[in-house]
């Protein structure tokens, strides 16, 4: 799934006319060059959620998905639903499949999607969130053992390792049925909620991998640079 709803808020004036998801680097709109990602990890079929200028971003997902030679479904959101509302309105397209990934369309990385997809597949967690050691004011807590403990605290448990989520990650589909929230919700408040009640969800550890998110127009232009 392709995360593909927000807003751009702190990306304006650039997002008041062009939807985040659509913004180009080196002439290639994010959600293209994130789909072409998830096409070189294996993927075939993709679903995009799409609420701001939800036309237009539906229209090119469409359209690329042709291209590609991907299957291409669209999630429009009336409402905006935040990333786990917006994968439990799209549970009917993971009906009767194995894991899959989720990915935000403002992300660029050299994340190894395929082994993160083998590492779901291998185990019994409920999903396996690529993660690594970067600034970040909203860290999460693995064990020594990789198992999702909560939010980093100031104090950490000993032995455990304080980590940023990248904004990708691979499920089960079982996880799909433990997403109790209803409305706008987001993604890591059910992970961390699964993880207090005891599910297993597990670190996939990504350090050294090149990230970069397109959330404010510095990393917009450090993207640009690399390109």
């Amino acid at each position: 799934m392709l995360l593909a709803a927000g807003l751009g808020s702190r990306l304006k004036p650039l997002t008041d006319s062009v939807p985040k998801a659509l913004l180009e680097v080196d002439g290639v709109p994010m959600l293209e060059r994130v789909a072409l990602r998830l096409r070189e990890a294996g993927a075939r079929e993709l679903i995009v959620n799409a609420h701001h200028h939800a036309e237009r971003v539906a229209a090119f997902a469409k359209a690329m998905g042709q291209r590609l030679g991907l299957r291409v479904e669209v999630s429009l959101e009336e409402e905006l639903l935040g990333t786990g509302g917006g994968l439990k309105k799209a549970a009917w397209f993971f009906s009767g499949g194995g894991p899959f990934l989720v990915h935000n369309a403002d992300v660029l990385s050299s994340i190894d999607l395929r082994r993160l997809y083998e590492t779901q597949a291998s185990s019994q967690s409920l999903a396996t969130l690529a993660v690594m050691d970067r600034p970040t004011k909203r860290k999460l807590e693995f064990s020594a053992a990789g198992r999702l403990l909560g939010r980093a605290q100031a104090l950490p448990t000993p032995g455990a390792a304080a980590l940023g989520f990248s904004g990708v990650c691979s499920a089960s589909p079982a996880l799909l049925d433990r997403l109790t929230e209803e409305g706008a919700f987001s993604l890591i408040d059910a992970f961390l909620r699964l993880a207090g009640e005891g599910a297993d969800l597990r670190a996939f550890r990504c350090d050294g991998s090149e990230w970069t998110d397109i959330g404010e127009p510095s990393r917009l232009a450090k993207l640009k640079n690399k390109a």
